[in-house]
């Protein structure tokens, strides 16, 4: 078996990710050393590196058909590079003792973002941006004032940015999100993806639109394994049930997630036909 490791060093010191066996980020000497790493800050380099992934970029913008929908563009948050180089049992616990570190951290990321997107705005690259990041330092892996500090000024700030070139910004969270959701509407985007409702969650959209009212579009919610498992009487009647409790307020019909396999069951792509047709009837109705 060929085993792929990844090697930074920096100032006589090593960090060692072994994927399935060590994460990047594995004590707190690897946190502190990670976070003193030098961040590229330099406009034109980030220029420079972004402009020589445009022409495939543009590629795949000339074959999406504009005419079913618009190109929805994720280049991230700072959040995400810390997440997945960490060992997630010591995530949490660094959010009690290293929460200054990771936040000083973050504003420097922050400001390599917002260099970024400026760059991909300012050339009109997409009319959705998509940000995923908030879902990654939340309730119950971190606690509520956690978010508050390490996801909601920087989320804010961009999503600021890109209302200023008139795009529209969508953020993405999956599982515990009722304790935080008045965070989002702080953060104001123009739509949110997904509301769970128990088990997998703990918000339903009743209790979702109630604190965001209009302010926010809601996204969802058909579970990505029900797409699997449902006949495809009960797809119908799962998109009948969540466009009947959205009541005709600001909602998006979507999946959860997914597809995430290379190919997917016969039964899958019924339930996807079924899931378009019967939002589509019932959504006009």
């Amino acid at each position: 078996m060929r085993l792929r490791r990844v090697r930074l060093s920096y100032k006589g010191r090593t960090l060692v990710e072994e994927p399935g066996r060590r994460k990047l980020l594995e004590t707190e000497g690897d946190l502190e050393l990670f976070c003193d790493l030098p961040v590229n800050l330099d406009a034109s380099a980030i220029q420079r590196e972004l402009s020589a992934q445009m022409p495939l970029y543009d590629r795949e913008r000339l074959e999406f058909p504009s005419g079913l929908g618009s190109m929805m563009l994720d280049l991230g948050e700072p959040i995400g590079l810390l997440y997945g180089a960490s060992n997630l049992l010591e995530y949490p616990i660094w959010s009690l003792t290293h929460t200054e570190l990771i936040e000083s951290f973050l504003a420097q990321m922050q400001l390599n973002y917002l260099a970024e997107y400026r760059f991909m705005l300012e050339r009109n690259a997409a009319d959705v941006y998509f940000l995923v990041g908030s879902e990654l330092a939340s309730p119950p892996l971190v606690s509520p004032a956690t978010f508050r500090r390490w996801i909601v000024p920087f989320a804010r700030e961009l999503i600021e940015l890109i209302h200023a070139h008139g795009k529209l910004v969508i953020q993405h969270y999956h599982g515990q999100i009722r304790e935080v959701l008045p965070d989002f509407r702080s953060m104001g985007p123009d739509g949110l993806h997904t509301i769970e409702a128990p088990p997998i969650g703990n918000c339903t959209l009743t209790q979702a639109f109630e604190t965001v009212g209009d302010r926010i579009a809601l996204i969802g919610n058909i579970q990505y394994d029900d797409f699997r498992s449902y006949t495809q009487a009960e797809m119908r009647e799962a998109v009948r049930r969540v466009i009947r409790e959205a009541g005709g307020r600001r909602l998006v019909l979507s999946p959860s997630a997914g597809p995430y396999e290379d190919t997917i069951s016969e039964n899958a792509i019924r339930n996807y036909l079924i899931f378009m047709e019967t939002g589509w009837a019932e959504g006009k109705a």
